[in-house]
């Protein structure tokens, strides 16, 4: 279990290099250039704390109290585009100092200038609307949490994958925040400079709610394929992938009895036996009537997991869009289905948009219990 936990720590430490990260780096920046010393800290801690907390935890929180997580994602990206508004209108951030400062005991905490309470709200938010590009390690949280079924050793190997985000990201918003403090030239501009930040939070906000920035992931990733290569290989190390089977809850000798080739034919596909039929579909989309595979009998069916924030999702659907359309006619059948990661991602409107975003033509099942995904023994 060991190496689970470096290897967690380790796959968080290099998320740094992922353009799924890269959003949230003018956010970083932007909030860390002003205060003192203490808000890249309270920044980091902050985006540790609500990435950790909501991943674990949402699901649970939900069936206790249910209310719609979109909503605390609004939330999250408004308070981001509020900071970046105070920014851009300096008599705003005036404003909002006088309120807090009403508001505290201490009169000399003032948020623009105390850093670390600063830096913890815009943190606090930034973790709530991050969603990393998952490796196996940070699927099988994700999946876990999901399902309701987190136990000690899925919360450790959380916090070992934060605290790896975390270091990187504090050296970020530090040095950032010390070049911005010490050098003269920016010191002359540093009205426009925060102009400039306000501006770029605002901007990024209203990617993040609109998804846009995972469109410009996707970008990024097709012109730098090599780092999601490098993800996969580093944790696709065979002691990794014991390790995340028990935790699942799966005996790795028998999952690898389970997949392995019935019979092979010289110049053919191995035949793995029959298909799970698509199960626990809590909603079917582009579609008047539910799919079955036993209806499907004779034709190539193909079934095609995904949920519309996975940037290794995203990058296959114009693929899978492309077979859909030339071969459809031919007898292909392409059955996309929608197992959310996160929360906010089991939202049908959501799924709908992307849908549309995404110009997807054919039935989507949505698969928010993760039935079908499980009758699949999927791990990815």
């Amino acid at each position: 279990m060991a190496w689970l936990f470096i290897f967690a720590f380790l796959s968080g430490l290099v998320t740094i290099a992922a353009p799924c990260i890269w959003p949230v780096l003018p956010i970083v920046l932007s909030a860390s250039a002003t205060g003192t010393r203490a808000k890249p800290l309270g920044i980091t801690l902050g985006i540790m704390t609500s990435f950790a907390f909501f991943t674990l935890t949402l699901s649970y929180l939900i069936k206790i109290i249910p209310f719609d997580p979109n909503l605390l994602r609004l939330l999250a990206v408004s308070v981001i585009g509020f900071l970046g508004l105070t920014l851009l209108i300096p008599k705003l951030n005036l404003i909002l100092e006088k309120w807090v400062s009403r508001l505290s005991s201490k009169a000399k905490i003032r948020y623009g200038e105390s850093g670390f309470r600063g830096g913890l709200v815009t943190g606090l938010s930034v973790g709530i609307v991050w969603s990393p590009c998952a490796g196996p390690i940070l699927a099988t949280i994700a999946t876990l949490a999901a399902t309701q079924a987190v136990s000690l050793t899925v919360v450790l190997v959380t916090i070992f994958y934060v605290l790896g985000v975390g270091v990187p990201l504090f050296l970020f918003a530090f040095l950032g925040n010390r070049v911005f403090a010490q050098s003269k030239i920016i010191a002359a501009h540093t009205r426009q400079i925060q102009k400039i930040f306000g501006a770029v939070m605002i901007l990024t906000a209203i990617a993040i709610v609109t998804n846009t920035d995972k469109l410009l992931q996707v970008k990024l990733l097709d012109h730098f394929p090599a780092y999601s290569r490098f993800l996969y290989k580093f944790e696709g190390d065979s002691r990794i992938k014991k390790e995340l089977s028990l935790l699942r809850g799966n005996n790795p000798v028998s999952l690898e009895n389970k997949n392995k080739p019935l019979t092979v034919v010289p110049s053919t596909l191995p035949n793995l036996g029959r298909a799970p039929e698509l199960t626990g579909v809590t909603k079917w989309l582009n579609t008047d009537s539910p799919l079955t595979l036993a209806d499907l009998k004779g034709k190539v069916v193909l079934v095609d997991f995904w949920t519309y924030t996975c940037i290794n999702c995203l990058r296959t659907l114009p693929h899978v869009n492309s077979w859909y359309e030339a071969y459809r006619d031919q007898g292909l059948v392409v059955i996309g289905v929608h197992t959310p990661e996160f929360e906010f991602e089991k939202s049908t409107n959501n799924v709908k948009m992307a849908i549309d975003m995404y110009k997807i033509r054919y039935p989507v099942a949505q698969d928010n219990d993760y039935a079908t995904w499980n009758a699949y023994s999927n791990q990815y």
